[in-house]
């Protein structure tokens, strides 16, 4: 199970931090992932953010690089999306996968708005 959490009302340019915890899996053999999908467009797929893998090397979307910093603390079985410089394009709700072969397990959700 996946739960984030760390979503609300921000204002353009101020930082925010999700998480996201796992339990009932061993945490540290997933590579985990954020995705954001815009709730004005259901239709729309989920976009990538991040990915971190399990030896902690870490990829982004164009859109976000320099701006938004994935990590994972395999201790607390938590990962963690450092958003800094937020845009009103960021408005979307985000989740988190971890990935282990072809098992894919999502979290619900956390809804992130950032106003002009």
């Amino acid at each position: 199970q996946l739960v984030e959490s760390g979503g609300g009302l921000v204002q353009a340019g101020e930082s925010r931090r999700l998480s996201c915890v796992a339990s009932g899996m061993d945490f540290p053999l997933y590579i985990m992932h954020w995705f954001r999908q815009d709730p004005e467009d259901p239709g729309k797929q989920r976009e990538l953010v991040a990915q971190i893998t399990r030896d902690g090397s870490s990829h982004y979307a164009d859109s976000v690089k320099g701006r938004f910093t994935i990590s994972r603390d395999n201790a607390k079985n938590t990962t963690y999306l450092q958003m800094n410089s937020l845009k009103p394009e960021d408005t979307a709700a985000y989740y988190c996968r971890a990935d282990i072969g072809i098992m894919e397990i999502w979290g619900q959700g956390t809804q992130l708005t950032v106003s002009a």
